[in-house]
């Protein structure tokens, strides 16, 4: 190691009131003096950089260094918020801070609150592990400057995460994330032991979990059925207890719950990827949805903020179950707010179907896109429905302006219940909007990688050589870097993204904001007019094959 290196690591140990990643230097310190590469090279990583303080808050790996999630990191993070907030004369307010059941969450949040409440804050934080949405639901409910949510949501589990909100209950989108990084930098100058801290905070519990309850349950009608025969899955996180609270009260009938992913867990031991669009991570739950002959599964992700979908088709593989693209589900729950004549603004990211945009003109509500991250959605101006097409779904925004997996769960049992009781099903229904409206198809290529370089140049190629037709069409090349107009619905801010359009297809490539992945958001759209709604879907399924190759091609992941 340089001496360099040794003099950082020196004065962060001295910093560290962690003995588990104390524990875990000593060990990496005594393995590069011995001469380890391995050990040399994950000490230059995390002593080398440090994790960037953005619109996604922090996220990363946990272990020792400024580039890990550690009890430093986040103090620091803590501490640069607090003066952030006196800075916009939102000192002595209120700051709720929530945690899930990850690997160090509740020790990062109690860092987080003794911070805030040595800082003059009112420091509330939840009594246990909770919901990510139900925290977003507190920011308004108590009237809040702020809120801060521990999490690392679906990423895998040696990862965590620091989520901020301010007052608004919204994510913290531009010029914020930068005052704060900059706040984060003049803290972390000093030692954190400098900083002050105090156990002056509050702990809240039933009085949160029972307003949200509250207010979730009161958007389902009364009249709604309730008979239906489904799975859950909290995918070894923390919506377990809140969803069996909300079913109850509204007497849907009880889920079978998958038992292994019942309880909240931080290793996930039974998917490698606790995320419920990733291919496997439903396989418990739909083997368990095929022995009771269920109509429906329904799945969380840890921390509760998303929800997946799958539905029994006979006519799809995977023992007769089909997932619902998250497009798809976005689909189908504004349909349904648009036929219960819910006006307002509809929204979805860039990178999702443009099928609602149609949907919304239709029935003569506004529309608008956003950039990706309910940061943007969220913050749409009386937002009706909101939706991206990574599973998440915004169906209160006056509660929470923020995706929100349970109040999403919800509404899905309505609609299902609904459909039920008229002798119909998901499926027929989705087929009926494609009817109306065309099919409008989507895929996605995503590519995992460990080398950040092959993201950068595959983008930078994109760039540099565009196609001028995809799929037997002229396209446009747009570089949202640049920042674009798409005229009545909406104008997007400048993002690391370029998106190809053509006569019947859409095209959105862009780095991950949240792993490390590239990701090509496919659309191909098929009139059916003069057609089947199946042979439709054939004809498109064609097309993304197409679109499929031929990205992979123009981004040089061949």
């Amino acid at each position: 190691m340089s001496s360099d290196l040794e003099d950082v690591i020196t004065s962060w140990r001295a910093q560290d009131s962690d003995p588990g990643t104390v524990a875990e230097l000593d060990r990496l310190v005594n393995a590069a003096e011995d001469a380890d590469t391995e050990a040399v090279r994950e000490l230059e990583d995390a002593f080398g950089a440090r994790l960037t303080f953005g619109t996604a808050g922090l996220r990363g790996a946990l272990g020792p260094g400024p580039n890990r999630m550690n009890r430093v990191t986040v103090g620091q993070a803590a501490a640069g918020l607090a003066r952030y907030l006196q800075d916009q004369q939102l000192g002595g307010g209120r700051v709720i801070i929530g945690f899930d059941a990850r690997h160090k969450s509740q020790l990062f949040a109690t860092d987080t609150a003794e911070i805030m409440a040595a800082a003059g804050f009112d420091a509330l934080i939840t009594a246990a592990p909770t919901p990510t949405p139900v925290v977003a639901f507190g920011i308004r409910h108590f009237e809040c400057v702020a809120g801060v949510v521990v999490t690392a949501s679906h990423n895998p589990p040696q990862d965590n995460g620091y989520k901020v909100y301010l007052g608004d209950g919204s994510q913290i989108v531009p010029p914020a994330d930068a005052d704060i990084a900059a706040q984060i930098d003049l803290v972390s100058a000093q030692p954190l032991d400098r900083v002050p801290r105090s156990q002056d905070y509050r702990v809240v519990g039933d009085k949160l979990i029972n307003a949200y309850l509250d207010r979730a349950t009161s958007l389902i009608a009364d009249g709604t059925p309730r008979s239906l025969s489904w799975v859950y899955t909290p995918m070894h996180g923390v919506g377990g207890r809140i969803v069996a609270e909300a079913v109850s009260r509204l007497g849907f009938d009880e889920p079978e719950v998958v038992k292994e992913q019942a309880d909240p867990d931080p290793d996930f031991p039974t998917v490698p990827f606790p995320n419920p669009e990733e291919p496997g991570a439903l396989d418990l739950a739909i083997a368990r949805a095929t022995e009771a002959e269920a109509d429906l599964v329904i799945a969380n992700d840890p921390d509760a903020d998303r929800c997946a979908v799958a539905v029994s088709d006979p006519s799809a593989g995977n023992h007769g179950w089909r997932m619902l693209r998250g497009d798809e589900l976005g689909v189908l729950l504004a349909d349904d707010a648009l036929r219960r004549g819910v006006s307002g603004r509809y929204a979805c990211s860039i990178v999702s179907s443009s099928l609602l945009q149609t949907m919304a003109a239709d029935h003569d509500q506004p529309f608008q896109y956003t950039l990706t991250g309910f940061k943007w959605i969220g913050r749409v101006p009386e937002l009706a429905f909101g939706y991206e097409e990574a599973i998440g779904y915004c169906c209160d925004s006056a509660a929470v302006p923020d995706k929100d997996g349970i109040t999403a769960l919800l509404r899905v049992l309505a609609i299902a219940t609904e459909l039920k009781a008229d002798g119909q099903t998901v499926v027929g229904r989705l087929n009926e909007i494609s009817a109306r409206y065309g099919v409008h198809a989507t895929d996605q290529l995503s590519v995992r990688v460990e080398d950040m370089t092959i993201i950068a140049d595959a983008m930078t190629r994109l760039r540099d050589h565009p196609p001028t037709e995809l799929a037997d069409q002229p396209v446009t090349v747009q570089d949202l870097a640049a920042g674009v107009d798409l005229g009545p619905a909406g104008v997007l801010p400048p993002t690391d993204g370029v998106l190809i359009t053509g006569e019947s297809i859409k095209v959105v490539a862009r780095p991950s904001g949240t792993e490390p992945k590239l990701k090509c958001y496919l659309e191909a759209r098929v009139p059916t007019e003069d057609r089947s709604v199946d042979d439709a879907q054939t004809t498109a399924a064609g097309v993304l094959r197409q679109l499929r190759k031929e990205m992979a091609a123009a981004l040089g992941l061949n």
